[in-house]
């Protein structure tokens, strides 16, 4: 640890734990989790998108395994090259949307690498029963085809049929190879490619997608949290989102669904207390025709409004919730504008990396005059206003995926149903203590994060055996002890 903090750029210390990956796993291991609140922004975002934008400049030796269009109708054969047999965890991406910063084609290999380090180290998935894997189907990212540096294909994306023969090919070789259980998640691709591969796939093989299924959990989870401190139900709540793609719609959904649940209410009338801004400004019914299939759910009677100042003034919502991936579109007039119709304005800005963010911590308290319980997607420090220390929730993707991995794993699960993500938001939720709340926060402390996923296991697993979704038998009888015990840890042997 001391020498990873001599290094003055974050990037340097992510290139330092990469090599520390590669050359002493356990000690890699050992170091993230023993120090979990510091490297965790070096190893995942913000600074793996950095990494990500420069890994061809800083490529030293692959890790994951890379399938292009080049190995079309090889594929099986190529998942073959893999030296591990036994894999539980595939996270897969095509580079196209990789966290805010858009196509970097098979430079996104960092993501999925990224993903699968805070599964061992965060749900304690073995680090051999991982698998990352890069499909580099071309990039349309003019700089990267130009670049010297660029390590993918040189060429412009495959599209329509060509790609879907392709991911068509990668899921029959994965199942093939690895069997029903072995978990995939679909990790940064384009919104219009993620809707169709969850839709297509989820009831065939166990599929799970973390930028619409995971952020949904999560933000789920700070959300329940977050009316401990300002009062109300979810039902009696109004939402607005700025940004209505992924991570926006899949959170909409899910707190629906959740209303839905408590209040035995129809989904679609659920839906209705639910607002979308893209682009274009508020999508509503007049729009239905022109909207891409996953906006028209959300696409409510009322007059259009062509921004979300004017959004925030006619809706007059409670919570105020940003998946834009554009910083610094929750203004000082939009803040002002939602804390002078709410005591405790909920905001909750989403975009990663840090640059992206719809708001600073800062801004929200500051603005708010310290009435927001705000939580970002990327870490702020705490902010001092008006003699008090506040101190911002993160609502990080890192608090779900490795713990629903671990209850999916060690149940045998065979398919994703919506209520294990449920079940996942409720065990994050009720791991928020008292003493959290009196600081503001709507998320627990990522020091005790190990013990929290343990929690999350049990109940996704719980809920799959419920569910008649689980394949592991006998049921063991305290699963939270289970987890535990399923958990990999960094352990050095004591020689006498």
């Amino acid at each position: 640890m001391h020498n990873i903090r001599q290094y003055q750029l974050p990037l340097q210390k992510y290139m330092a734990m990469m090599d520390l990956q590669e050359g002493n796993e356990r000690l890699f291991y050992k170091l993230l989790i023993d120090n979990v609140e510091e490297l965790l922004p070096v190893v995942y975002t913000p600074t793996v998108g950095e990494a990500c934008q420069k890994y061809g400049s800083i490529f030293s030796r692959p890790q994951g395994l890379y399938i292009s269009l080049k190995e079309k109708g090889k594929i099986l054969e190529v998942l073959k090259n893999w030296p591990e047999r036994s894999i539980q965890v595939i996270v897969v991406t095509d580079g196209e949307r990789i966290l805010g910063l858009g196509d970097l084609g098979c430079q996104g290999m960092g993501i999925p690498v990224g993903k699968l380090a805070l599964y061992t180290a965060l749900g304690g998935v073995r680090p051999s029963a991982c698998l990352p894997i890069t499909l580099d189907v071309g990039t349309n990212n003019e700089a990267l085809l130009n670049d010297e540096f660029y390590i993918g294909l040189r060429q412009k994306r495959a599209t329509a049929q060509e790609y879907a023969d392709f991911l068509h090919e990668f899921m029959t070789a994965v199942k093939q190879n690895y069997g029903e259980k072995v978990l995939i998640q679909f990790e940064d691709f384009a919104n219009h490619n993620a809707f169709e591969l969850l839709a297509k796939y989820g009831t065939t093989h166990l599929v799970f997608n973390d930028d619409i299924q995971g952020t949904a959990s999560v933000v789920l989870s700070g959300l329940v949290a977050a009316l401990k401190l300002v009062g109300g139900s979810l039902s009696e709540h109004s939402y607005l989102f700025l940004g209505a793609g992924e991570a926006g719609t899949g959170i909409a959904e899910l707190i629906a669904l959740e209303i839905s649940r408590q209040t035995k209410a129809p989904i679609e009338e659920c839906r209705k207390k639910i607002w979308l801004v893209d682009s274009k400004g508020l999508i509503v019914s007049s729009r239905k025709e022109t909207l891409q299939h996953f906006k028209k759910p959300w696409a409510h009677e009322h007059e259009p409004v062509g921004n979300l100042l004017d959004a925030v003034k006619t809706i007059k919502p409670t919570v105020l919730i940003g998946t834009s991936g554009k910083g610094q579109t929750f203004t000082q007039e939009v803040v002002e504008a939602i804390s002078s119709f709410n005591e405790r304005p909920v905001i909750f800005a989403l975009s990663n990396p840090t640059s992206q963010s719809e708001c600073t911590a800062e801004q929200a308290y500051t603005w708010s005059k310290g009435r927001a319980v705000f939580a970002s997607g990327s870490p702020f420090d705490p902010v001092e206003y008006d003699g008090k220390i506040y101190v911002p929730g993160q609502a990080n993707n890192a608090y779900i995926f490795p713990g629903f991995g671990l209850g999916v794993v060690m149940s045998g699960a065979i398919r994703v149903h919506d209520d294990m993500l449920l079940a996942a938001s409720e065990a994050l939720a009720q791991q928020v203590t008292q003493e959290n709340f009196d600081k503001g926060l709507t998320y627990p402390p990522f020091s005790n994060i190990r013990k929290i996923s343990a929690h999350i296991a049990a109940n996704v697993a719980a809920k799959a055996y419920e569910l008649g979704l689980a394949s592991r038998r006998p049921r063991p009888k305290d699963l939270v002890k289970y987890a535990e015990s399923c958990m990999y840890s960094p352990l050095y042997r004591n020689y006498r």
